[in-house]
């Protein structure tokens, strides 16, 4: 049951980040970071990312839902969320600290990287069925 609300979770919270970034990215990437998305490749970029986030945010739910994905789920969730706070700390190293709320998210994907993966080894150490062939 934690497997499951853990994923609804993190499906719920990137919902309206990867609106954010594609949806309407001119303004909303203007109002938020004060950024400014002014042609049509970085206005494609975004959209791609927000289909990148909103791909996993389908095999999270469907994990959710799925006993039999739930393992596979985790496993993506943890190195999605390790994966953008690896690529935002090596950022910070080499571009410095940018808006607020990117360093909360760097944190947010941190902790909830290592939770998805904590969870999961706890359900394959508990035998609970991760996938099958």
């Amino acid at each position: 049951m934690k497997n499951r609300i853990f994923l609804i979770f993190c499906s719920v919270g990137l919902v309206p980040i990867a609106l954010s970034y594609g949806a309407k990215p001119s303004l909303t990437l203007g109002t938020l970071f004060d950024i400014s998305v002014d042609t049509v490749n970085l206005t494609h970029i975004m959209r791609a990312v927000m289909g990148l986030y909103l791909g996993m945010i389908v095999l999270w739910v469907l994990g959710a839902f799925n006993k039999r994905i739930e393992g596979p789920a985790l496993i993506a969730c943890s190195v999605f969320m390790l994966g953008l706070a690896a690529g935002r700390v090596l950022s910070f190293a080499m571009d410095g600290l940018p808006h607020w709320l990117l360093v909360v998210y760097a944190v947010l994907e941190g902790v909830l990287g290592f939770t998805a993966l904590k969870l999961y080894s706890d359900s394959v150490s508990d035998g609970a069925p991760t996938s099958k062939p």
